[in-house]
């Protein structure tokens, strides 16, 4: 019999604790249905960074207590704790492949050795920063008011001094880098710049994760032997919507190199405020992104523990434009052709045949756009090598693929306008056609609105995107994450003006209900494209000083700082490079390991969990906390937790995700994060649960 769940019961406007324990009586203002928890936690907030993987920012992270290990570049051996390669530097060394027409795609390239060198790494983000040296902070505030005063310099600092695109010199020996990771902090690059960003879409991870079930040990159940990241870097990058290899191609063309094998070293005092937040709190060294590829998939996952799937924008599976001319009788029309071809291009190695988030729209002829794939469908462009993969594994894995439906695994925008507007079927000639149509899909939303209990997505700088749909001013006053907001897909909010004031709100509506002691049950908060740590559009720091400014706030609120776990993670790891096990669990995942990080006065100071998660664990926390179903059929949080045997980072009952429970320990009340000795909240719920 389940017996800790927190309930309000009021008597003669007494407040009388129901089966609370060591927790403490309820506040008198609580609303019932958001204080019917099964713990101690009645306010979650989840903050989404950038393209960041594990090993990039915390690949020389040591634990503070001796209790407590890490899985890591500096752990395995592969780098010491200077950044020099270290003893098991073979470990990571990354392997030139081929993948030539007529040969399909490949997942995992038979023909592959190792570099004797890695291509070199090239520039990213702008010469000069964007905002100019000795801008007032109070002019700088009215850009991005996300920041503490003392972070705005960060916005000023930090250019390339180089042009884009070619080989990074403040990279010590750029032209001669062994082939594995390599530090990409120095005397001559600091911690505050801007660098390179490395490709991130959904084949091209596939590849750099050189998945094969020929490669299962006992110590890889996966196969995955995460080699491949310069090569697809070098080989195709980002794609090109359908257009031929440029002549004269060169490991130059896709202006990447080998960024994608650069880290940070926090034992130097790169990412401090991550650090400090490790070693005071509670991290994560086996959380993933759940979708490989990027951005808008991925955000996705987080609100929906599932992919989007293109429509007739009422519920029915329909085929994406393919070959066909779209927007006819506007600046926009053009041929595109929606559906992912990652088969190699004649006479190339590995260059996609139509892959890319779209070129043109926005006033000009549309073309191109390869981003939706019938996954279960073998003949389709790229599907069989992954579902080879997964069905070859010692225990197959389902690819979770309906018939005839087409899934969006790269960025498209949004169905939805702010406003509401249907963005699908705008004509407008400042839209974009790689728009997804609007859908039905269950969210997160759905199921606390079911429950009555409260919640938003809080978009830094969605009150200066609402006004402006196209975002024209984008890169000035609008720098609004719109492909992140997952309600902006489906209808279920946007349609309906009162779900969507209530729900969708700005970051400055954030501090404020922080300040006043009105924040919902659960918070999404997104940061907007200057502050969000992406690489070359934005810097790890300045995604720093926006996480320590709602950490402060909430710090400051000693009554929402009592029952209030902040989670820090991001996005995906942005095609960096990461050591970590990656299990299978779908078609579409999962990926790299991506930091994760609980702030909880209920958690226990430099503890690391190893169970294994994605996006989906959130879910499974907010659904076990509140006594929620999972959203759908076939979501990811239907998934079991995790079982292990002697590896502690690999389950044997796979697929399964944790819920991140075990990185809190309730069962204290007297601590501020930062003493006391530790049991899991998964100990002490399922103790209750038993009726113990």
């Amino acid at each position: 019999m389940r017996n800790t769940r927190f309930r309000r019961a009021v008597t003669a406007g007494a407040l009388v604790p129901f089966a609370l324990g060591p927790f403490a009586a309820l506040p008198a203002h609580a609303d019932s249905a958001d204080y019917d928890t099964r713990t101690p936690i009645r306010h979650v907030i989840v903050i989404i960074g950038e393209n960041r993987s594990f090993d990039h920012v915390f690949a020389t992270y040591e634990p503070i207590r001796k209790d407590e290990q890490v899985r890591n570049l500096l752990s395995e051996g592969i780098v010491d704790a200077n950044g020099r390669p270290g003893p098991n530097y073979a470990m990571a060394v990354q392997k030139s492949a081929v993948d030539t027409y007529p040969s399909p795609y490949s997942a995992s390239p038979a023909q592959a050795a190792p570099y004797a060198t890695l291509p070199p790494p090239l520039t990213g983000g702008p010469t000069k920063p964007y905002f100019p040296v000795g801008m007032s902070a109070s002019a700088l505030a009215s850009y991005e008011n996300g920041l503490p005063n003392d972070y705005l310099q960060y916005m000023t600092t930090g250019g390339t001094g180089l042009p884009k695109g070619v080989p990074d010199t403040r990279i010590p020996g750029v032209n001669a880098l062994p082939p594995g990771p390599f530090q990409l902090t120095s005397t001559t690059l600091p911690y505050d710049s801007y660098t390179a960003s490395p490709v991130h879409r959904f084949f091209q991870m596939w590849q750099q994760l050189d998945c094969n079930a020929g490669y299962v040990t006992p110590d890889n159940a996966s196969g995955c032997r995460n080699d491949l990241f310069p090569w697809v870097e070098v080989t195709v990058g980002a794609g090109a919507n359908g257009n031929p290899r440029p002549a004269n191609f060169n490991d130059a063309t896709t202006r990447e190199g080998a960024s994608a094998m650069a880290f940070y070293n926090v034992q130097q005092g790169d990412a401090p405020y991550l650090k400090y937040l490790a070693d005071h709190y509670a991290m994560s060294d086996n959380y993933h992104q759940g979708v490989v590829g990027g951005t808008g998939a991925n955000h996705i996952m987080l609100g929906t523990g599932d992919v989007l799937w293109f429509s007739d924008g009422h519920g029915n599976a329909a085929v994406p434009p393919n070959g066909v001319t779209v927007a006819q009788g506007t600046a926009n029309a053009g041929v595109v052709s929606e559906i992912e071809n990652p088969n190699p291009a004649p006479g190339t190695n590995n260059w996609y045949t139509e892959d890319g988030y779209g070129g043109g729209s926005y006033g000009s002829p549309s073309y191109g756009g390869g981003s939706y794939v019938d996954c279960s469908d073998p003949n389709q462009p790229g599907v069989a090598s992954v579902l080879h993969y997964l069905a070859s594994l010692p225990h197959p894995v389902k690819p979770n693929c309906q018939p005839g439906h087409y899934y969006l695994v790269n960025n498209y925008n949004p169905g939805y306008f702010g406003n509401g507007n249907d963005a699908y079927t705008d004509p407008n000639k400042n839209n974009t056609v790689f728009t997804v149509p609007p859908s039905n899909l269950r969210h997160i939303g759905d199921a606390l609105s079911a429950k009555g209990i409260s919640f938003a997505y809080f978009g830094d700088q969605w009150n200066q995107y609402v006004p402006d749909p196209y975002q024209l001013k984008w890169g000035s006053t609008d720098n609004y994450c719109n492909i992140c907001n997952f309600f902006q897909y489906t209808s279920s909010i946007m349609t309906d003006a009162n779900a969507r004031a209530e729900h969708l709100k700005d970051t400055v509506d954030l501090y404020a209900d922080i300040a006043n002691g009105t924040l919902p049950a659960v918070s999404f908060v997104k940061p907007s494209g200057i502050v969000d740590g992406h690489p070359a559009s934005s810097k790890l720091d300045l995604f720093e000083g926006f996480v320590k400014k709602i950490v402060d706030g909430v710090r400051a609120n000693p009554a929402l700082w009592k029952d209030t776990a902040i989670f820090v993670t991001f996005d995906e790891g942005g095609g960096y490079y990461d050591s970590g096990y990656v299990q299978p669990l779908d078609f579409f995942g999962d990926g790299t390991r991506v930091p994760f990080l609980v702030i909880s006065k209920y958690t226990r100071a430099g503890h690391i969990s190893h169970d294994y998660a994605d996006h989906a664990s959130v879910l499974k926390f907010i659904e076990r906390n509140w006594e929620l179903r999972p959203l759908t059929n076939r979501s990811r949080d239907n998934l079991p937790d995790p079982q292990y045997g002697r590896n502690p980072y690999v389950p044997t009952n796979g697929p399964a995700i944790g819920d991140l429970f075990d990185l809190f320990s309730f069962h204290r009340d007297d601590r501020d994060g930062e003493h006391g000795d530790h049991r899991s909240a998964r100990d002490t719920v399922a103790q209750a649960d038993d009726g113990r």
